[in-house]
């Protein structure tokens, strides 16, 4: 038993001195990771347009990822709301036949025109020899026209089929 207890207690007395290391047998690595940081933002710009007499709209967006953010602002124009102010100004300053051909560059305004008998006016001639020469010449009604495009392509069928009598 002696002998047990003997060996016993060199294996222990190995085992407490033998793990003892020195600071420059050793290399240790910490790492420590951050929870609660949030990843940077990416703002988008603010446009600010002041003046309620320019027709244009601002927009902006911005993305950001845990590696990469993109931000980025336009202006859109209005082209409609442009064409009421030129033809607001235009009508202020006396040339009214120029004011209303601004406004039917828009086909809901040439087709209104159009339907209450008033056509618009074409290169300076205005009613019956603007109708004329709208009639005439089709390819420069504003493409989006409903009514003017039905009523040519109506007129080119009557002319293409013949007509029956007896």
């Amino acid at each position: 038993m002696r002998l047990l207890l003997l060996v016993v207690s060199f294996y222990l007395a190995a085992m407490a001195f033998g793990n003892m290391t020195h600071a420059a047998d050793t290399n240790t690595t910490v790492s420590s990771t951050v929870v609660d940081k949030a990843p940077p933002t990416a703002s988008a710009p603010s446009i600010v347009i002041n003046n309620n007499d320019i027709c244009k709209s601002a927009a902006s967006a911005a993305i950001q990822t845990q590696i990469l953010g993109f931000a980025s602002g336009i202006t859109v124009t209005d082209e409609n709301c442009e064409r009421l102010k030129l033809a607001r100004s235009m009508y202020g300053m006396g040339m009214k036949v120029a004011a209303v051909s601004m406004l039917c560059q828009d086909a809901r305004a040439f087709d209104a025109m159009w339907m209450a008998g008033t056509p618009c006016p074409y290169k300076g001639a205005i009613g019956n020899d603007a109708k004329l020469a709208w009639e005439s010449n089709p390819e420069d009604v504003p493409s989006d026209s409903k009514i003017f495009k039905k009523k040519v392509a109506s007129l080119q069928l009557q002319e293409e089929m013949p007509e029956y009598t007896e």
